[in-house]
């Protein structure tokens, strides 16, 4: 496959253009952020590999994206419980990145489902 020109800024261009996104930064690196929750950014984790991508996907598009192309998306051991995807920028096409942020920017935006009360938590007396 041949490699790819993408880059953060390419990140930024198509990222801005969707509703509610601003450009920010997360751990001191480069971050989009819609309402202020983290959409994309370079992940500073030294278990990511250069020129990669954290990516919020849920957990679902996650596994499925592993499994569909496991050359593009990876996960380390630090990201496993957390609601991201990493991406290995010289694998993708600027219609790509465009799709997975589209992915991104519906999981983030997703109206919150309530949390069932905790059954630990005192009473009040």
């Amino acid at each position: 496959m041949p490699r790819s020109t993408i880059n953060f800024d390419t990140v930024r261009k198509i990222g801005l253009a969707l509703p509610g996104v601003e450009e920010s930064t997360a751990y001191g690196s480069p971050a989009l952020k819609v309402r202020g929750k983290l959409l994309v950014c370079i992940p500073t984790h030294r278990s990511a590999e250069p020129g990669s991508l954290a990516v919020r996907v849920g957990l679902d598009d996650r596994a499925e994206l592993l499994a569909a192309a496991p050359d593009v998306y990876y996960v380390t051991d630090h990201y496993l419980n957390y609601t991201t995807v990493l991406v290995r920028l010289s694998h993708v096409t600027p219609d790509i990145l465009r799709d997975l942020l589209g992915m991104a920017h519906k999981f983030v935006t997703a109206p919150e489902t309530p949390r069932p009360p905790n059954r630990n938590r005192r009473k009040p007396a």
